[in-house]
C-alpha cells in the first residue's frame, strides 16, 4: 500500500522534534547518574565517614544459632507393641435386693452418692420382725425351764457296761481314721458318713447324748434355731453397704412396699477398671501378665492411661480365633467408666540395652536415614542404620563407617533440625 506523501512527511518531523529534545536534556544535565563516581568515592574513603553513612565500609554480620530441642541417646528396653481395641468393665458391680419384705422408711442411697462399706442404705420397717423376736424368745425360754425341770427329778445315771464303753472306743477309732483318710483323699464321702453315725450311736448307747437327746425332745433345739432366724431377719431390714462404691439406677422410693427379693439399686466401685482386650492366636505367646499397657480412651484425646495385664484367658474364641486380655487400670480419680471404649497398646516384645534415639530425630535425605548431633555448638550431620523400631523410638545400629551412627550420651536434635545444613550453628533450648 503506497502512503501519502503529505502523512510521511509529517512522520519525519516528529521523530526529529524527538532526537532534538533528547540531547537538549543531556547537555542542560536535567539528569544525573545515580551513586558517586570513581572521584567521589575516593573523597568519601579518605575523609574517614562513619559506618552506615554514604560511602562507609559496612562491618560483616553473623548469622545467630538456630534453638533445637535435643535428648540424649542412652541404651535401654525397646519395646515391641501390640494394638487392639478393647472395653472397660468393673467386677465390682452389684445390684442390691431386699431379702425380706416391708416398708421402707428410710432412703439414704442417692444417684452417684458414695457409700463406705457398712453404711445403711435402706431402713425396712422392723416392727413385726422385732414382735415375731419376742414370741420365739418366749417360746424358748419355756422349753428350756421344761428342760431344767426333767433333768432336776431324772433318775441317777446307771452305771455303764464295759462292752458298750469298749464299742464306744472303737467306734470313735475308726471315725477318726475315715475322717483323716477323707481329708487326704483316700475315701468317699460315703464312708465318712457312715462312720460318723456309727460313732453318734454308740455315744447315744452309752448315754454320752443324754442333755442333747432330752434337750431335742423338749423343743427346746428347734426354738433356740427359730430365735437366731428371727434375729437375722431383724438384721436384714437395715440394708447396708457391701463394700466402698457409688449408688446409681435406683428403683425404689421411700414409704414404698416392697417384697423379699425386690431389686433396689445398684452398686458399683470404679477405683479400679478393668479393660478387655483381644489378641490374635498367633500373639498368645507375647502375652505375659505384669506386662505393662498403655491406653487411650475417645473421652479423653491425647491422654494415655498406664495400666497392668492381669490375666490371659486360658481360651481362645473359635469363632474370631482371638483371645481375650485383661488389663486392670488404676482409677482413683474415677475418670473412666465401664463401657467405655479403649484403644490398648500392649507390651509384646521386649529387647534389652538397645541404643535407641526418639523418632522425630530420624530424618531421610536422599533415600538416606541420618541424624543431627549437637557437637560444640554446631549440627553434625550423621547417617545411620536403623534396627528395630516402634512408633516411639528407633534402635541407632553400630556402624564401621567413619562420621557414622551415634555414640551413647551425645545430644541428638528432635526439634528445629529439618532445614538445618551440616555444621550450622545451633543452641538447645529444651
Amino acid at each position: 500500500m503506497v502512503m501519502p506523501k503529505k502523512a510521511v512527511g509529517i512522520s519525519l518531523l516528529v521523530l526529529a522534534l524527538a532526537a532534538a529534545g533528547y540531547f537538549w536534556v543531556i547537555k542542560k544535565g536535567v539528569f544525573k547518574p545515580v551513586g558517586k563516581t570513581a572521584g567521589e568515592a575516593a573523597e568519601a574513603a579518605s575523609s574517614g565517614s562513619a559506618p552506615g553513612q554514604p560511602g562507609a565500609p559496612q562491618p560483616k554480620v553473623e548469622a545467630a544459632p538456630i534453638q533445637v530441642k535435643a535428648v540424649t541417646a542412652n541404651k535401654g528396653d525397646l519395646v515391641m507393641t501390640l494394638k487392639s481395641p478393647g472395653e472397660a468393665y468393673t467386677e465390682k458391680k452389684i445390684a442390691i435386693k431386699s431379702e425380706v419384705s416391708g416398708v421402707i422408711q428410710k432412703l439414704a442411697a442417692a444417684e452417684g452418692r458414695h457409700v463406705a462399706a457398712g453404711d445403711v442404705l435402706v431402713e425396712i420397717d422392723d416392727r413385726e420382725a422385732r414382735l415375731n423376736l419376742e414370741r420365739l424368745e418366749a417360746i424358748r425360754l419355756k422349753n428350756l425351764s421344761d428342760l431344767f425341770l426333767e433333768k432336776r427329778f431324772a433318775e441317777a445315771e446307771k452305771e455303764i457296761a464295759p462292752a458298750v464303753l469298749a464299742k464306744l472306743a472303737k467306734a470313735q477309732a475308726d471315725y477318726e481314721k475315715v475322717s483323716a483318710d477323707f481329708g487326704r483323699g483316700r475315701v468317699s464321702e460315703t464312708d465318712l458318713e457312715k462312720a460318723q453315725k456309727d460313732y453318734e450311736l454308740a455315744l447315744i448307747e452309752a448315754g454320752r447324748k443324754k442333755e442333747e437327746i432330752l434337750a431335742t425332745s423338749k423343743s427346746v433345739t428347734q426354738s433356740e434355731i427359730e430365735v437366731k432366724l428371727a434375729r437375722l431377719s431383724l438384721d436384714k431390714t437395715r440394708i447396708r453397704a457391701p463394700y466402698a462404691g457409688i449408688i446409681t439406677d435406683i428403683k425404689v422410693s421411700p414409704q414404698e412396699r416392697i417384697d423379699a427379693g425386690r431389686e433396689l439399686f445398684t452398686l458399683v466401685d470404679i477405683s479400679r477398671i478393668k479393660v478387655k482386650a483381644k489378641v490374635l492366636e498367633s500373639e498368645i505367646g507375647k502375652m505375659r501378665a505384669g506386662r505393662e499397657v498403655d491406653l487411650q480412651f475417645a473421652a479423653y484425646p491425647g491422654r494415655t492411661f498406664k495400666g497392668v495385664v492381669e490375666a490371659v484367658s486360658p481360651v481362645v474364641n473359635a469363632e474370631d480365633r482371638t483371645c481375650s486380655v485383661h488389663v486392670t487400670v488404676a482409677n482413683f480419680s474415677e475418670e473412666l467408666k465401664p463401657g467405655m471404649h479403649a484403644e490398648v497398646e500392649i507390651a509384646a516384645d521386649i529387647y534389652k540395652d538397645r541404643l535407641i534415639v526418639p523418632q522425630n530425630a530420624v530424618l531421610v535425605r536422599g533415600g538416606r536415614k541420618l541424624v543431627f548431633v549437637v557437637e560444640g555448638g554446631l549440627a553434625k550431620w550423621r547417617y545411620v542404620e536403623i534396627g528395630l523400631e516402634n512408633e516411639k523410638v528407633a534402635e541407632i545400629l553400630p556402624s564401621t563407617e567413619p562420621g557414622w551412627g551415634v555414640q551413647p550420651g551425645e545430644q541428638v536434635i528432635v526439634e528445629g533440625h529439618f532445614n538445618l545444613a551440616h555444621d550450622a550453628k545451633v543452641v538447645v533450648k529444651n
